[in-house]
């Protein structure tokens, strides 16, 4: 097979790039993108469009970049970024995001816990909504994480809907499709993946929330614990509150 990085059969204006955040997640990273192209590939292909997978290796410690380069010589979708200094996922899903080619996103965390199979459903959702819908976030009806997580997060939620008025029930799930302009419009911090909702409402756009599948971490190790994610938090949850109340937008038109 080619060496070439970009196959001549791989279109090079995709209709959907599909972002992968990765740290030290060797043993998924085989699995999910087999299951992201068989998701994907027949049905974007039958509509006209055509996908990317674009995986974002933020320096992990153990061989996920040996593997994603490995596997790269036989998914000609794949596309593999490489960060110098681990950055954190936020600065990896951005990452992913500038360098790809596909007007619309689809991210997925890289612990295998997402569904691809739910990818089309997003997708689904997005050809009924009007256009000034720009994100489709995962809504984990079913979680599949410990008790201890399951309850920090449902306060979590709690906390931040009664501040930002998002009407979001579920900002963590790691699934969501937004469109590519959009996103690199809005602010960029440190940890801005969980406020997607409120940042794209924040910009004037509408977002939806999604049913999808959650399940088992089968490997590796979560990077958060419930305290450090609790302290940041409630950090972050202040900022995009200020931001939220300082922000001003206007009509424009040409003349």
């Amino acid at each position: 097979m080619s060496d070439d990085p970009l196959p001549k059969r791989v279109n090079l204006f995709p209709q959907l790039s599909v972002v992968v955040p990765v740290f030290n997640e060797r043993d998924s990273v085989i699995p999910l993108v087999h299951e992201i192209t068989s998701a994907l590939r027949d049905r974007t292909r039958s509509e006209g469009g055509d996908f990317e997978i674009v995986y974002v290796d933020d320096h992990s410690r153990d061989d996920t970049l040996s593997v994603l380069l490995a596997l790269k010589v036989h998914v000609p979708e794949l596309r593999v970024i490489h960060h110098d200094a681990q950055s954190g996922q936020s600065t990896a899903i951005r990452a992913g995001v500038k360098a790809a080619r596909g007007a619309w996103i689809v991210t997925l965390d890289g612990d295998g816990q997402n569904d691809p199979a739910d990818i089309p459903r997003l997708m689904q959702k997005r050809i009924g909504a009007d256009g000034s819908t720009k994100l489709f976030a995962g809504w984990r009806i079913n979680r599949q994480d410990s008790g201890s997580k399951r309850l920090a997060s449902r306060w979590a939620n709690v906390i931040r809907s009664r501040v930002l008025r998002d009407d979001t029930p579920d900002t963590g799930c790691g699934i969501k499709l937004f469109e590519r302009e959009a996103f690199l419009d809005l602010p960029y911090f440190d940890h801005m993946h969980r406020y997607l909702p409120a940042l794209m409402q924040r910009a004037g756009w509408q977002t939806i929330s999604v049913p999808v599948n959650h399940r088992r971490r089968n490997a590796g190790e979560s990077k958060y614990n419930n305290l450090n994610r609790a302290l940041k938090g409630m950090r972050d949850l202040c900022g995009v509150a200020w931001l939220i109340k300082r922000s001003k937008r206007a009509a424009v038109q040409e003349v």
